[in-house]
């Protein structure tokens, strides 16, 4: 089986700005790292397409693991997040330059 790539996804806010980005194979996966910085309203543009992944979010504090290292502090905090639903965006948002290529035969110049 294939390994799934790294997908990119902007964090928007409420009026359509997008302030950072969060990288994971899945949609959760980059909303738990948003949500381990404390935002609570987590909506996701996924780079290349016209889907924004919705989510709410929040991170508690709890007790470190039973097989964690002796470093680490007796409160840790956990990431929750709970996906509310799905928006499409009319167009898709330009993230980059679009690169083109052009490829020569090897003798001709």
């Amino acid at each position: 089986m294939a390994e799934k790539e790294m997908r990119n996804f902007a964090l928007r806010d409420k009026d359509g700005n997008e302030n950072g980005v969060f990288t994971g194979k899945q949609p959760r996966q980059a909303a738990l790292k948003a949500a381990n910085r404390g935002i609570t309203d987590i909506r996701l543009r996924e780079r290349g397409t016209k889907k924004v992944h919705v989510f709410t979010g929040e991170r508690k504090q709890v007790k470190k693991p039973k097989g964690a290292p002796a470093w680490m502090p007796d409160k840790i905090w956990k990431p929750i997040v709970k996906k509310v639903g799905m928006e499409y965006l009319d167009k898709p948002e330009t993230d980059a330059l679009k690169v083109v290529v052009v490829k020569r035969r090897p003798g001709k110049r």
